[in-house]
């Protein structure tokens, strides 16, 4: 018997990709998605799409959704008791792996590698280390689509929201931006693809602009107006 795993679904490119690479492997029995969601706004953490448009990815996918609540600004130490308790639950369904769409992000895998660990689980990343320029054009190349939901303007211009990646997406990237966003530059929302039954329909509503306050440092210590600016492109089901 395949053992059983969690897919850690984002609803976005990375994770779509790691997830038609493990099904292709057949290596798990991928027992279900989970996804984190603002518990307020009903939106997934970070991409900003209602859990709408997620519970439509799921069913296209042929998997079960488990939405993990969180509050609007977890605490750490708040999201590690939410999550603990979450994963708990998981593994007592004889859940053994836990998958991830990382590609090299080192301190984030090692962060994910020991927080299963305490709990018997293992993290499996199918992506890891693998060009991100491949990736993207591999993803597309494959036959995905996905949107842009949410920009860092740090990085990308309000523009960028929205946008279909292709191949002209990849072109208008700076050169400091990731072509798969892996530093947080960007977000989206995969729609259709080899692994999906159906595309997940929507309509491209507004851009909104958000912003979320610097965590204090040396670098910026003493800077009241210290913030983070993020564009959100709202999608609508249709």
């Amino acid at each position: 018997m395949k053992p059983k795993a969690i897919f850690n679904w984002s609803s976005g490119k990375d994770s779509a990709l790691a997830l038609y690479t493990i099904l292709k492997e057949d290596r798990f029995e991928v027992s279900s998605l989970l996804t984190s969601i603002n518990k307020e706004f009903q939106r997934i953490s970070m991409h900003g799409v209602h859990v709408s448009l997620l519970e439509q990815q799921a069913e296209s996918l042929g998997l079960p959704l488990i939405k993990m609540e969180l509050p609007q600004e977890p605490s750490m130490e708040e999201y590690h008791q939410i999550m603990t308790k979450t994963m708990n639950e998981i593994q007592a369904r004889g859940v053994t792996h836990s998958i991830f769409g990382d590609i090299f992000l080192e301190d984030l895998r090692r962060y994910r590698e020991d927080q299963l660990q305490t709990i018997g689980m293992e993290a499996v990343f199918p992506l890891w280390k693998k060009n991100t320029t491949d990736l993207i054009h591999e993803f597309l190349d494959l036959g995905f689509k996905t949107i842009v939901t949410c920009v860092n303007e740090t990085f990308l211009d309000k523009s960028f929201a929205g946008r279909i990646i292709d191949q002209d997406f990849i072109k208008d990237l700076p050169a400091n931006v990731d072509p798969c966003g892996e530093n947080g530059e960007f977000h989206t929302f995969t729609f259709d693809g080899p692994i999906f039954k159906n595309p997940v329909q929507f309509e491209i509503g507004e851009t909104v602009r958000k912003t979320y306050p610097k965590p204090k440092s040396d670098e910026n210590k003493g800077d009241e107006e210290g913030e983070y600016i993020f564009w959100f492109c709202d999608l609508i089901p249709s």
